[in-house]
């Protein structure tokens, strides 16, 4: 599992006050960073090998201004070429938000799915949880 701490910052929140909900995919795909390099070390566009398939998120409570959010992210699927991100954001040791983005290895010049072989795999499946412990 990957980690990230994020701090708020005041343009954050909406007129609710509370943390907007557009805030958060922003979040998640900054905390997929760390699933990012396994494919890419240096984050360089030119050579990324993922796509992303689809985008879920379950908005579960509120997110405030003033207090740290904790992003959890993890695998709980890998497939042949694919594999589900499950991403939860903790905020004042509650549950705020669970998210799930199905990403595909991807070769961009011949249009293609890429198969999840060898090291990578390996290294994929190190972050692979249980998905029924999640949403319990």
């Amino acid at each position: 599992m990957f980690t990230r701490t994020i701090e708020p910052a005041f343009y954050d929140t909406d007129a609710l006050g509370h943390i907007n909900n557009t805030r958060l995919p922003a979040w998640f795909e900054l905390a997929r960073n760390d699933l990012f390099r396994l494919f890419t070390p240096d984050l360089d566009p030119g050579q990324w090998r993922l796509i992303m398939a689809r985008m879920e998120i379950d908005y579960r409570a509120e997110l405030y201004y003033g207090h740290d959010i904790e992003i959890r992210t993890y695998l709980t699927r890998l497939g042949g070429s694919s594999f589900t991100v499950t991403q939860e954001a903790w905020q004042s040791g509650r549950l705020a938000n669970l998210g799930h983005a199905v990403m595909v290895h991807y070769d961009h010049r011949d249009k293609r799915a890429v198969p999840l072989e060898g090291e990578l795999r390996e290294a994929l499946a190190a972050h692979l949880q249980d998905a029924e412990a999640v949403d319990a």
